[in-house]
């Protein structure tokens, strides 16, 4: 079967890493139409707009997107193209795994937890209003359905990945209306599958038991901006960004739509230098791979990933070795073959 998906290489590093995550999955002999469009800062110098029409018709085709990393400006410049592409397909859920890969030297060996991740409302909604001169007012949106959906995903997430516990995080004994309700959802939630055990527990305790021990945890369920800081939290947990991957789940106009994609920046500095490292990107594409029900692929790029970070021999800069982006993706291309 031959399937279209939408690629977005992004900007920086982004072009580099996309190349060789698609060598790598056309390695496998998946058959996949990439649909390649612009997004961000390269399609706001040729078009004028971070997200051109074409791009987003082409999302509306597929309904799957890869994508690499695309610069965001702090404090200035255009919007958050990943938040635009959240809201406008409603992506509301954000899965972050965070599990240890070989032969990464890292303060704990046992760390295999989720974070699913409320993706549209909270304080990422945007709204601020300024009173005066010395005064802002941001404001934490929260709705039922919101909540509801997102603990609802998270449940039946564990029980589709046959996890055994889902504990949510929040700050529910100030924020008492708008994580009130997060929390209260999560209760309705874990009465409708008993079969999962459920814990409650407050984001700050949670952040510091994640330093601690985070092997006791297993899939977590937060409101986003909690969700954003304890993800890159557990990334450092596993090796940092460069290694993070995520989905973005949703439903727009009555179908499923959903985003696959790197957390890392783009990395300007080191772009075109042939020295960035694909694994984030790659790690991505395998839960793509997965959510197409291209199985045995994506199980074939695991073996040989961790197969490479096992070995060592051919890891990048970033990693403590000397391999190029180009040498990294062909040593995980040759394992491919011996499978």
């Amino acid at each position: 079967m031959k399937h279209n998906i939408t690629l977005l290489k992004g900007d920086g590093i982004g072009p580099e890493i996309s190349n060789s995550v698609v060598d790598i999955i056309e390695s496998t002999k998946v058959e996949i139409d990439w649909d390649e469009c612009l997004a961000g800062n390269e399609a706001y110098i040729k078009y004028g707009e971070v997200l051109p029409e074409k791009t987003l018709n082409s999302i509306k085709k597929n309904k799957i997107v890869l994508k690499a990393p695309i610069t965001t400006p702090i404090g200035k410049g255009f919007a958050s193209v990943n938040v635009q592409l959240r809201r406008y397909f409603d992506l509301f859920a954000n899965i972050r795994p965070s599990k240890n890969l070989p032969n990464i030297k890292t303060p704990f060996n046992d760390v295999d937890l989720i974070i699913i991740r409320e993706n549209t409302e909270d304080i990422y909604a945007g709204i601020e209003n300024k009173i005066d001169e010395n005064t802002i007012h941001g404001i934490k949106l929260a709705t039922k359905n919101g909540c509801q959906r997102i603990c609802d995903f998270a449940f039946k997430y564990a029980i589709e990945n046959k996890r055994k516990e889902v504990t949510v995080a929040t700050k529910a004994n100030i924020s008492k209306l708008a994580d009130g309700m997060f929390l209260n959802c999560f209760r309705e939630a874990a009465q409708k599958h008993p079969e999962i055990k459920a814990k409650e527990i407050l984001i700050d305790n949670l952040c510091m038991q994640l330093v601690t021990n985070p092997s006791q945890f297993d899939v977590l369920v937060m409101p986003n901006l909690y969700g954003d800081i304890v993800s890159d939290l557990c990334a450092g947990l596993v090796g940092g960004l460069g290694l993070a991957y995520s989905s973005n789940i949703g439903i727009y106009k009555q179908e499923n739509f959903a985003i696959f994609e790197a957390v890392h920046g783009s990395a300007p500095d080191i772009a075109g230098k042939n020295l960035a490292n694909p694994t984030g990107l790659l790690r991505s594409a395998i839960e793509m791979l997965k959510y197409i029900q291209e199985k045995e692929s994506a199980k074939k790029i695991e073996i040989a990933l961790f197969e490479v970070f096992k070995e060592g021999k051919k890891l990048t800069s970033d990693l403590g070795g000397n391999a190029t982006t180009k040498e990294f993706s062909e040593e995980i291309i040759k394992k491919i073959k011996t499978l």
